[in-house]
């Protein structure tokens, strides 16, 4: 019934174009991720145009099921909202392109993630989890899992007690099942934090390990990238590792896959990541080679980084995607 159950932070993502001073004034790390509290989220949403600013439901994995959904797959999805404006905004954003959302609604404030974007086009996030937080084991449904084929986590669960038990429960349920299990490493500083923990899911029940070369080289030790992309082959079934504008290299049946780069003047880099697992993941479901869906993911990050926000503006058509994957 689902290509993918996926499991993750739900924020609303709001994303506007700022200065470098702008950046600069606020003192947060450009290009990264920093966790604040609601006072300061609401300080720099306050300093923000809200003409010059969109926002759409996000977290890591939330883009990625959206990005499942644009090219016609279905998927389910276990993330918590309050219920306030901006936690039904994101219910509704989610469920108006068919992905099924159940985790009852609580009281308190929905996550938000304010992305900063500077005009070279790196994003810079600011990031409020609310009540994302409180996901736990408890919301995670066994009778959708058994209903998908693969089970898709990010690790950015594993910066909470609560969300990291979520996640290690879907991955059980999916084992338990013979659902197949995609993991994201999200970001180069969990690394530092839980390098033991990620290689355990590595050596373990993880099918897909997706990631970006930085991350692959904090993983491994290694600089080449294909060195890095075997290292983490040795012990995963299958890798995605993202190269930016290089492309990126899969890893399958002990072999070296390269997929392309495609040109592209950037915009925002915001979602990049997200859209190429969607791309991977859709394609592997449905009946795609793992070339074909290499070759979709990069097209459909390019369009990503080409526009404003981690959502496509102009999703492929069903004609599209069959001309891309020829």
């Amino acid at each position: 019934m689902y290509n993918v159950y996926g499991v993750g932070n739900s924020l609303v993502d709001i994303q506007a174009h700022v200065s470098d001073d702008f950046l600069t004034e606020l003192a947060y790390p450009k290009g990264g991720m920093t966790l604040v509290e609601e006072a300061i989220q609401q300080k720099v949403i306050a300093s923000l145009n809200p003409d010059k600013f969109s926002r759409c439901a996000g977290g890591s994995a939330a883009n990625t099921m959206m990005g499942i959904a644009d090219f016609g797959g279905k998927g389910a999805y276990a993330g918590k909202t309050a219920d306030d404006d901006i936690g039904q905004f994101f219910l509704n954003d989610m469920r108006n392109v068919g992905i099924r959302i159940e985790v009852p609604a609580t009281s308190g404030q929905s996550g938000t993630c304010v992305i900063l974007i500077t005009p070279d086009a790196q994003r810079t996030m600011l990031t409020h989890l609310g009540v994302s937080s409180e996901l736990g084991p408890d919301d995670i449904e066994e009778s959708e899992i058994v209903k998908s084929q693969y089970v898709y986590i990010e690790g950015y669960l594993f910066t909470g007690e609560s969300t990291k038990a979520a996640a290690m429960k879907a991955i059980e349920l999916a084992k338990k099942n013979n659902v197949k299990v995609a993991f994201t490493v999200s970001d180069p500083f969990l690394i530092d934090l839980f390098r033991d923990e990620f290689w355990e899911l590595i050596h373990g029940p993880v099918d897909l390990l997706f990631c970006n070369l930085d991350e692959a080289r904090a993983l491994t030790g290694k600089d080449d990238p294909v060195d890095c992309a075997q290292e983490i082959h040795h012990h995963a079934e299958n890798v995605a590792m993202t190269l930016g504008a290089d492309g990126s290299i899969l890893m399958h049946e002990k072999k070296v896959i390269p997929i392309e780069g495609v040109p592209v003047k950037a915009i925002d880099t915001t979602g990049a990541g997200d859209m190429y697992a969607a791309g991977i993941l859709f394609g592997i479901t449905n009946g795609l080679t793992w070339q074909q869906s290499g070759h979709l993911a990069s097209h459909a990050a390019a369009r990503i980084v080409s526009q404003l926000g981690a959502r496509l503006a102009q999703p492929f058509t069903q004609e599209e995607i069959g001309q891309l994957v020829k």
